[in-house]
């Protein structure tokens, strides 16, 4: 078949990008292909299609890959220049659901690489292909990937590793970063282009507002408040909420030393270069504030002509971040408690469930409040959780038990279980991941073993960047 290609970032944004083919791969070899994510694309691929064109072993028909620059504070410190190191956007899909770039990852070396070799291992990208699948069968904003493939070569890491590229599916691969890769280089016609084409292809009734620009920052602003809040909700630690890892349509993008919090602890991270817990859980939040200031910044010209009033502005809109979040919060956490309706005391409420299970399983908590026989071996003193059940009990009323299990994920991407399924695909065995895969891919359903926290001895669960 052929792909119908768009390429409305290449033609609107001319200078934000460079053109650069992906390497050829030698040997591909499909290792998943993601076959109702294709359908929803309009893409009735054969196996020697996508092996071929997601590769990078062929260019799909009407390709035009290109290399996004962008930039980015990483920890805290600014990047002027990142970019797609080791990415190839073949262009966008039209669907009655929208426009998606589809994007080659690990594809080879572009001119953004800042000494990088452009590749990917197996292991990283198949754990990309599980984490954004459960996110999307969980009902939380991602992208999402179409197909790994195997290249047939060998990459360095700490070891000789097997090579892979995903394919992976975004709305648009737009970041904080991008407008400010332009807005540091003083190029505000190229800020506002990206504007205008962001409003376009993402709020596009944000046109005719009086302000489209201020209008556009508070829906981001709106989106992100609600994605964090999402993360929050199933223990999600991203371990990059680096600027250039924050996409402007409100998707999980980035999938690189991120895990899921087991036993909840505020300051848990998973990033090997996270010394500092700047991307603990808990921190989330107040990093979401921190970047969303970043993209005030870059807009600050197109709030306002005068700086005063547009940092005015600007710190009016960054001030009510927090509480934004706060609300999104609540709304999950009622959710997750199975509360209907609004009652002044629910913020009390999910505060305290959150110091009384403190050290307990995050996720198997949520699933068993409505049975206290299971909920009592999770936790080493059940004296605060013993208290707090009988206010929540008043609260939440008939039919919570029904509630709860809808909103709580029963199987979630565990760590031991993503690493088994990582290392047996590593070394040839595909079967650990699709069995995983199927698990995750029904995140409301009981699957054992799935649903069993890491076993005595698992030991502290570390994830790393750049693999």
């Amino acid at each position: 078949m052929a792909i119908s290609f768009d390429h409305s970032y290449a033609r609107d944004l001319p200078g934000t990008f460079l053109r650069v083919p992906p390497d050829v791969a030698p040997a591909p070899r499909l290792l998943v292909l993601n076959r109702p994510l294709a359908d929803r694309l309009g893409l009735a691929l054969t196996e020697d299609e996508a092996r071929a064109w997601f590769s990078g072993a062929e260019l799909p028909p009407g390709a035009d890959p290109i290399a996004q620059a962008y930039a980015g504070h990483q920890f805290g410190g600014f990047s002027p220049q990142l970019g797609d190191g080791r990415a190839h956007l073949l262009g966008e899909v039209v669907t009655s659901g929208g426009r998606f770039d589809i994007q080659l990852k690990g594809s080879g070396r572009t001119p953004f690489s800042r000494g990088g070799d452009g590749k990917a291992a197996i292991g990283p990208m198949l754990r990309e292909y599980l984490i954004s699948e459960f996110m999307a069968a969980a009902g939380v904003p991602t992208t999402r990937s179409l197909a790994v493939v195997a290249t047939g070569e060998e990459i360095w890491r700490e070891t000789k590793l097997p090579g892979a590229v995903l394919a992976r599916v975004a709305a648009s691969h737009l970041r904080v970063g991008t407008f400010q890769f332009f807005a540091a280089r003083g190029e505000q016609d190229k800020v506002k282009a990206l504007a205008d084409y962001a409003i376009a292809r993402h709020y596009p009734d944000l046109a005719q507002a009086e302000n489209p620009y201020l209008a556009f920052l508070d829906a981001v602003i709106a989106r992100q408040a609600r994605l964090i809040a999402e993360w929050m909700g199933l223990g999600f630690i991203h371990g990059v909420m680096n600027t250039d890892n924050m996409a402007i349509s409100g998707e999980t993008i980035d999938y690189g030393p991120c895990a899921f919090m087991e036993g909840y602890a505020p300051g848990t991270v998973f990033s090997s270069i996270d010394h500092q817990g700047r991307y603990a859980y808990a921190n989330q939040p107040l990093i979401l504030g921190w970047n969303l200031a970043r993209l005030a910044e870059a807009l600050l010209p197109l709030l306002d002509p005068s700086q005063d009033k547009a940092i005015e502005i600007a710190n009016d809109r960054l001030t009510g971040i927090a509480p934004r979040y706060r609300a999104e919060w609540l709304s999950v956490m009622r959710r997750k408690l199975g509360l209907l309706g609004e009652d002044d005391r629910d913020a009390a409420l999910a505060d305290d469930v959150m110091t009384a299970m403190e050290g307990a399983d995050w996720t198997l908590t949520f699933r068993r409040l409505s049975d206290e026989a299971a909920l009592r071996p999770l936790f080493d003193d059940f004296t605060r959780m013993e208290a707090w059940l009988p206010r929540w009990r008043a609260r939440a009323g008939e039919g919570a038990a029904q509630r709860v299990a809808a909103a709580n994920p029963a199987v979630i991407p565990r760590n031991h279980k993503v690493e088994e399924a990582l290392t047996a695909a590593t070394e040839g065995d595909m079967a650990p991941f699709h069995a995983l895969l199927t698990a995750i891919q029904s995140p409301f359903v009981e699957a054992e073993p799935y649903t069993l926290p890491a076993p005595t001895g698992f030991g502290q669960y570390v994830t790393f960047c750049g693999t």
